[in-house]
Order: C-alpha cells, then structure tokens, then sequence
C-alpha cells in the first residue's frame, strides 16, 4: 500500500465514527494492491451467493411440508421431488449457505490480518518517532493497553463493516420483499414495524452503553498501568516494604474498575432483554396472522412454517446487529484512543532537504546554547563549550546544573530554544536524525537491557553484526570471560531490564554494545556514578579503551574518573564557570577545587 492512502494522517482528531472509517478504508481497497481488492471482490460476490440461498432455502422447507401435508400451494416441480427430497435440498441449502459463509472468510482473512498488521507497524513505529518529552509524560502500561485495543479493533471494523451491517440489511430487504410477494402488504408492516423499533432501541441503549463501556476501559488501562509500573519498579518496592501499599493501590485501580464494568453488565442485560422483548413480539404478531390464514383457508400449512422460518431468520441477524453496532461503536472507542496517539505530531522531525550527518573529524560545538524544558524555566544560559576532534572533554558540576541535558541536545532528544551546536560545523537541525544518531555512541549511568540474551543485547549496537564482531566487541569492553563462565554462555536471558546482571556487568554488556556500533563520538553520560569503587575502576578501563581514537564527551559526577581528561567544564546553573586542565583548575581553587575537596574529604 502506498505511503499516501495507508499512512494514518496526522491533520485532525477523530471526531466521529465515519471519520475513523474514513481513515480505515483504504486499507480495505488499496490503489496499488490490487490482490486486495481482488479478494474483496471475490468475498462480496460469495456472500451474496450465500443470502440468496439463505432467503431461498425456507421455500424447500414450506414444499417439504406442504408435500406431507397433502397441499398443492408449492411449485409443482418442488412437489414433484416428493417430501423426502425435499428435505435433503433443504439440508443441503442450509449446509452451502454456512459453507459460503466460512468460504467468505476464509479468502477476507489475509486481507484483515495485512491491515491490522500495517496499523501495528505504524503506530509502533510512530510511537518510536514522537519525542522523549512526549514519553517521560505517558504511562507505559497505559500506551501499550491502548495500541492493544486499537490494533485489534481495525480488523473487527473492517470485517463487520463489509459483512455485517451491509449484508444485514440486504437480507431485511430480501426478506420482506418475499413476505410481501407470497403473503401481503401487513405482513412487510408489521416486520418493518419491529425492525424500526428493534434498530431504535438498540442504538440508543447502546450509544448509552458506549459511555459506560468509556469509563470502564478507562478504569482497565489505569489499574495495567498500575500494575506495570509496579512490577518493574519490584526491586523499589522491596526496599521500602511497600507490597501491602501497591497491593492496595492497585486493588483501589480495580475497585473502580469493577464498579464501571457492573454498570456496563446491567446496561448488557437490560439491552438483551429489550431486544428480546421487541423480536418475540413481532414474532407471535406474525405466527398469530399466520395462524388466522390457516384457519380461513387461505394458507397451508407450510405457509405457516415458512414464515416461522422467515421470522427466525431476521431474528439472528437482527440479535446479531445488536452484539455488531456494540462491538462497533467499541471498536470505534477503540481505535478513536489509537488515532489520539497517532495524532501527536513528532517533536523532533528532519526539516525538508535535510542530509546526511557527514564527521570527517568529530568536532563538536556548542555555540551561545540557550534551553529549558518549560519555557518558565531555563536550564542552559548561554553554553558556548567546542570540544575538539579526538579529544576528552568533561563537563562537571551540581545537580541541575545542566550536565545531562547537554547530552540530549547532542543527540537531538529536544531542540535548542537559542543557539546551535554543530557537528563539523554542521548545524544538527540541518542533518537527518538517523545520520546524526548513527554517529554518535552513548554510555548512560545505568544501562537498560533488553529481556533477551546476552549476545542480543550486544548485537543491538549493530545491526547484522557477526557472532565473531560481538565477541570482539565483548572482549574490548573486558566482559567475554564472564559470560563464557556462564552455563549458556551468550545464549544466557539477562531478565527484564538486564536484572539478572548486576550494576557493572550491564555497564560493560552497554560499552560493549556502544564500542560494535563504533561511532566516531562517544558521550558517557555519568556512566560510572551508580557503581562501587573497585566495579569503576575496571569499568574505567574499558571506558578509557572505548574512548581511543573517538571525541569524547563526558558527563561526570565523580570527579575522579575525569582528572585526566584533556579539558574539564565547569558547570553551574545552566552556564560555565570554569574550564581547564585538572592541573590547571585545582591551582585556580575555583569552584573545581571545592567540589574536588570535598569528594577527597568523603572518600578519606
């Protein structure tokens, strides 16, 4: 499909069912797919086979029955086939309109299972591209109950759309046509009579019911997103003892859940016994008009179980209509929650004619930086720092003093608000995203992992790396002996979240994964601050091995692990207050050498 009809636009909020139709339909008639629309075809033409039997097929019944019942109201040629026959075909009419039916399905399924696939991708893909701001605001667990949902609801809308409602209201029409040629005008009356009356009261008890089955979702989503966040925060709540506090708080989540789907399950029965109700009415209302036609002579018996047959027949789908328009309008809900998320446009995006991130040195500079993640509330004031190609450059200093927030200026996790910072003299706003990430490696303080193996984990740094190339990689980062120590050696499972290694062994699977990608600039991001002294200095090692050849950036805390860094930056509420050697800064007894002090006189 191409980008233009499949691509979920991003112009304006979902504001009603038919625009969410809207934006699914090309899904089902591609313009450059034409298999799709083949198939569509095909599974159109195979249901309307199967309602013509299915209106048919009560005819055979009526024959059979005036045949046993000695009557001539049948056409001849069905008579002819006796009572017996008759009630084969009859079998056999029932049998190829199920048999067209699950024909139907059977050529529609690749088409659904391909739209909900590309509507998984997409939202997948688009959640990827949206900023980090946009993430660290939204809740995991909720995001990922809401995709869920959605994703699912589009093959729903687009099967029931095309088999459902469409050919619910070609049978209606086929059928009352038929009640109306056979017997007469009061007849078609009284069954349009209680399809109005069943449609109305369906739709109106359930758009009642689309509100409840809201809350009710709602409910669900905060009580997933409380338990998510709960189990990967385990570790968190078993060092305060807070089982019997997130238990309780979670069970909060599900009390509230519980009273909204209550409410949802009585509106449910409410609805079924109404529509139950209004069917049986006009079911006896017809049998009874029926029964007095038998009685004048004016019908046979077989033209009192024919429409008895009628009248079931309009009965499952119009029981059916209910249970579709319900599931619609969820599904509706659904992907109307979905589409919200599609909406939200990407921060960050390349600007038209943007190229390629090109390093011939590694040369990074911050140019009069100005930048706060509110606009009440600056961080960076200013920062004009140039670090140059090969070298290490240390940035210190307090908390929110601005340190970390560099680091996601420097891979475009947000914008500058004043200023630029170039790359080889390349504004980063002026090259692609992807270029620019693929350039640049990052050690964070604590390294997430993966819940896969080992050698995935390291593997991530490149894609198609070679078993040999993550080895080496491995090795350089000084953590290949332990993980062939391992039983299963880089097949091992590190656990959610890496949490079968510990604090240094993720560090080094995360230097390792950095050092395969191989990126002319290397930004470690106090990625040694979480560690025990002896587990630093050997990670320092490795660090110190990464860094060779390559412009590195480093984001520390301690400032023991940067004394030998070719320039230290001094940072302090968002501007740079001193900057120098080691040597040089401790002579100056500026801020440095307080802050140098102080960690000598805490580490004595």
């Amino acid at each position: 499909m191409s980008r233009r009809h499949a691509t979920l636009t991003t112009t304006e909020m979902p504001r009603n069912g038919m625009t969410i139709v809207r934006r699914v339909m090309p899904y089902l008639w591609p313009s450059d797919a034409p298999w799709v629309r083949h198939r569509v075809a095909w599974s159109l033409l195979i249901l309307l086979a199967a309602k013509l039997i299915a209106v048919g097929t009560p005819f055979f019944y009526k024959a059979a029955v005036d045949a046993l019942a000695g009557e001539g109201e049948s056409a001849a040629w069905m008579l002819s086939l006796g009572a017996i026959s008759l009630t084969v075909v009859y079998g056999m009419a029932r049998l190829m309109s199920v048999g067209f039916q699950q024909l139907r399905d059977v050529v529609f399924a690749r088409v659904g299972q391909r739209a909900l696939r590309q509507v998984a991708y997409e939202t997948f893909a688009h959640m990827h591209r949206l900023s980090m701001r946009y993430h660290i605001t939204r809740k995991t667990g909720g995001l990922s109950r809401i995709i869920e949902r959605g994703v699912k609801g589009v093959d729903f809308l687009l099967r029931f759309l095309l088999f459902s409602i469409g050919p619910l209201v070609l049978e209606l029409l086929l059928v009352a046509v038929v009640l109306w040629w056979v017997f007469d005008i009061w007849y078609l009356v009284v069954v349009a009579g209680v399809i109005w009356a069943y449609v109305a009261f369906t739709f109106r008890v359930t758009e009642w019911r689309v509100k409840q089955r809201k809350e009710m979702n709602d409910q669900d989503t905060d009580a997933n997103q409380k338990a998510i966040d709960s189990l990967l925060n385990f570790e968190t709540v078993k060092y305060f003892g807070a089982e019997g506090r997130e238990a309780a708080r979670y069970d909060r989540a599900m009390a509230k859940y519980e009273v909204a789907a209550l409410k949802t399950q009585y509106s449910l029965a409410f609805l079924n016994f109404g529509q139950s109700l209004l069917i049986t009415g006009g079911l006896v209302a017809v049998m009874v008009m029926a029964a007095y036609g038998v009685q004048s002579g004016a019908l046979t018996v077989g033209d009192f179980v024919m429409v008895n047959a009628y009248m079931i027949q309009i009965t499952m789908p119009l029981n059916f209509l209910g249970t579709v328009y319900r599931e619609i309008r969820q599904a509706l809900v659904d992907m109307g929650e979905m589409f919200d998320l599609l909406e939200q446009p990407a921060e960050i995006t390349d600007k038209p004619g943007a190229t390629d991130l090109a390093v011939s040195g590694g040369a990074v500079e911050l140019d009069d930086v100005t930048f706060g993640y509110d606009a009440e509330r600056g961080i960076l004031k200013g920062v004009s720092l140039r670090v140059e190609p090969g070298t290490r450059v240390a940035i210190v200093g307090p908390s929110g003093s601005g340190k970390s927030t560099i680091g996601r200026l420097l891979f475009r996790f947000y914008d500058v608000t004043g200023g630029a910072i170039r790359i080889d003299g390349q504004d980063l706003r002026d090259v692609t995203q992807d270029s620019l990430h693929a350039q640049i490696g990052v050690v964070p303080q604590d390294t997430v992992l993966f819940n896969d193996t080992v050698g995935y984990n390291i593997a991530y740094g490149r894609d198609g790396a070679t078993q040999a190339e993550i080895e080496a990689a491995a090795k350089a980062a000084q953590i290949h002996d332990f993980i062939v120590s391992l039983p299963e050696g880089y097949d091992t499972k590190v656990g959610e979240r890496g949490l079968k290694l510990s604090g240094g062994e993720k560090q080094r699977v995360g230097i390792a994964r950095t050092l395969l990608k191989n990126p002319p600039i290397l930004l470690l991001d106090e990625a040694t601050s979480a560690l025990d002294t002896e587990t630093e200095r050997g990670i320092q090692d490795a660090l110190a091995l990464a860094g060779e050849g390559r412009t590195v950036l480093v984001i520390a805390h301690r400032l023991s692990t940067i004394a030998d860094a070719d320039r230290i930056v001094v940072l302090e509420g968002g501007e740079i207050v001193e900057q120098g050697t080691h040597a040089e800064l401790l002579l100056s007894r500026g801020r440095y050498a307080g802050l140098w002090a102080r960690q000598e006189a805490e580490a004595a």
